[in-house]
């Protein structure tokens, strides 16, 4: 199967509700970062989408589970602040007990993670075999690669991005061999995006393919539970590096496995989203669906 007939095989089974669901997300979310001064109405959002106030409500309780003005409130600077503590911006081990129960600290059970040696890493790929396939998420369509010893790599990409998207990820490991195959990714995809499978009995297997200082990093941001944020600043100083914030900034947009290693819950030290691989809208919807799970 060529990779053109894998995706459009791949979008025709979506795993969300409604496979249009995060196209209208992201286009409300685009709407409001251009114009976030005026704080549109959901009245004035729905007719700009030609849709009623009452599809707009639907759409995000089955997308997020939340109300669009409860989605858009966990989507906003001060909302980030929240995350990261007020102003007290703690450090990760504070933010790492205020998640020890709920809903969020079983998705930090649920993922079990080893790293690959320094010399496999060198490697750049080299005698890894890495299986890959596109999945509908609910942040659009996702690329999902794994190895024999778990999930390696999980990306997303806009339409018509798909090939740019794949291409990103395979020069991270340019000497492995790369197979499609979508009946050995979609286990996975089903899992990382489905609250109900989460399960600290069945943990999701990740493997880490990175330098040591990245691997550090990664490590640091599994620990971050679902519904908090933490800093750059708290990360460099949790790995006794105080003042690594720009290399752990690096190390943080280098994450091959988006979403599940949750990048997006690392913020800039004023609650800034600041930046994110795969585009600050993506990050503002992530946060907004975990508020919904959380």
């Amino acid at each position: 199967m060529t990779l053109a007939q894998q995706i459009d095989l791949s979008r025709t089974t979506d795993i969300t509700p409604d496979g249009s669901d995060y196209e209208t997300v992201r286009q409300v979310i685009e709407m409001l970062t251009l114009d976030y001064q005026s704080q549109p109405s959901l009245e004035d959002i729905a007719e700009r989408l030609s849709q009623s106030p009452t599809q707009l409500q639907k759409t995000f309780t089955r997308w997020a589970g939340l109300s669009p003005k409860a989605f858009l409130q966990a989507v906003t600077l001060d909302h980030a602040k929240r995350l990261l503590g007020r102003e007290e911006l703690p450090l990760l081990e504070t933010s790492f007990e205020l998640g020890l129960s709920g809903p969020g600290r079983l998705h930090d059970l649920f993922v079990s993670h080893e790293a690959m040696s320094p010399g496999e890493w060198k490697a750049r790929g080299a005698g890894l075999t890495i299986r890959y396939g596109y999945h509908p998420s609910p942040f659009g369509l996702a690329l999902v690669m794994i190895t024999d010893r778990g999930l390696a790599g999980l990306a997303f990409s806009d339409p018509g991005d798909e090939v740019a998207c794949f291409d990103d990820m395979a020069k991270r490991w340019p000497n492995a061999v790369y197979v499609e195959d979508i009946d050995a990714t979609a286990p996975y995809a089903a899992r990382v995006f489905h609250p109900e499978r989460w399960s600290a009995d069945e943990p999701l297997r990740v493997v880490l393919i990175g330098s040591d200082f990245q691997i550090r990093v990664w490590e640091s941001l599994l620990e971050i539970p679902l519904g908090r944020a933490v800093t750059y600043s708290d990360i460099a100083c949790k790995i006794g590096q105080p003042t690594a914030s720009r290399a752990v900034g690096a190390a943080v947009g280098r994450n091959p496995i988006s979403f599940v290693v949750p990048c997006h819950r690392a913020l800039g030290k004023s609650g800034a989203l600041t930046g994110y691989h795969w585009g600050l809208t993506r990050k503002r919807a992530m946060l907004g669906w975990e508020a919904g799970k959380g």
